[in-house]
């Protein structure tokens, strides 16, 4: 299950100390114009080493695309790209051949494969995610001519979080700072929690928001294939990633039916709307014109510049500590990733519903 998505789908491939990581995007509209420094730039955004609260592991991380586009547009024929590798220190990992590092893939991987590449994880590592950002980039560019934006932020880093909606936020703060939180105040004071964490060789977990604006009514598929179900997937696939909710989620339990709905009226044009968006902008699994706005939760990552006790491959008792360049935080980097796959799970919708002849048109 290396490929994601219906129609438009990406198939990834490398692993974190291997010659590097690529992919194939297939299912591509023909004739898209093909911007490659707003694909970079999406990259730039998801690199290690752009901060002081990242990992220092220094990479360019810059795209070569193999196929698929001739003369600045897609041609219709799978997209092959890829982004070398240049800055492994993989002798920071020779202490972990013999060991499984606690809450990661190491154990499951060897017991599942029978073999497992210590260095920085392999194929479970996040910077896999790299083919994702690729991908998800691409799908903006499509979504972008259909006048739909999706947009992320770190709306909470441990016990500090934003507070508000995203209605009362100005999304294009986003990238003004180095936690990527709209609200300047807050990002001050997640920074320096990251900063203080980071400083006790220990990490930090927290939430990401996302709000996908200008969605037709009509995408997702009844009983299986909900817009918000693949949604869901597409995030907890994502490393790290512990829940998602959508909508008012966990918090709308306590609130009883005559306070969560979201009551029908018209806009100034006539047309249906909802007078409140309680339901995320999907209801019964398909979007309803509305924006769509979800959380997803991060954990703390796994690897501690602390000693913590486990087992070697053999069972007896150990202990280990990590070294090498590692984030306390990964909700920085994540921003991005999770952008790109809430664009791939929209496009693919979009063109399913399309080739079905539910779709509604965007209106231009």
């Amino acid at each position: 299950m290396n490929t994601f998505g219906n129609l438009f789908r990406l198939t990834t491939f490398g692993e974190s100390h291997g010659l590097g990581i690529g992919g194939v995007v297939d299912g591509v509209p023909a004739g898209l114009d093909f911007d490659l420094d707003f694909i970079q730039s999406e990259l730039d955004r998801r690199r290690p080493g752009q901060s002081a609260l990242t990992t220092p592991r220094r990479e360019s991380d810059r795209v070569e695309i193999l196929s698929g586009v001739f003369e600045g547009k897609t041609t219709g024929c799978p997209i092959g790209f890829l982004v070398r590798n240049e800055n492994q220190h993989s002798s920071d990992y020779d202490n972990l051949r013999q060991l499984f590092r606690p809450s990661h893939a190491d154990f499951t991987y060897f017991k599942k494969y029978g073999v497992r590449d210590h260095r920085g994880g392999g194929r479970s590592s996040a910077r896999e995610t790299i083919s994702r950002c690729v991908g998800g980039a691409i799908a903006k560019l499509a979504l972008r001519q259909l006048g739909i934006s999706v947009t992320a932020y770190t709306s909470q880093v441990g016990p500090i979080a934003i507070g508000r909606p995203y209605t009362e936020l100005d999304l294009s703060l986003v990238e003004t700072n180095a936690v990527r939180c709209p609200d300047p105040e807050v990002a001050e004071a997640m920074a320096a929690l990251i900063k203080s964490v980071k400083a006790e060789g220990d990490t930090i977990g927290g939430i990401i928001t996302c709000v996908v604006r200008g969605c037709p009514v009509g995408l997702g598929e009844p009983a299986f294939g909900k817009l918000h179900a693949d949604l869901g997937a597409a995030m907890l696939s994502i490393n790290a990633v512990k829940g998602f909710d959508y909508g008012m989620g966990f918090e709308g339990v306590g609130q009883r039916g005559s306070e969560q709905n979201d009551y029908f009226t018209t806009d100034a044009t006539g047309a249906i709307t909802v007078a409140t968006n309680r339901s995320g902008g999907i209801q019964g699994g398909i979007s309803n014109g509305a924006d769509i706005y979800f959380r997803v939760a991060f954990k703390p990552v796994a690897t501690l510049l602390r000693e913590q006790p486990t087992v070697d491959i053999n069972g007896n008792p150990t202990v280990v500590k990590a070294r090498g360049r590692h984030d306390a935080c990964v909700l920085p980097r994540a921003v991005p990733v999770v952008e790109a796959m809430a664009a791939m799970t929209v496009l693919d919708h979009y063109l399913i519903a399309l080739g079905s002849g539910h779709c509604i048109p965007v209106k231009s």
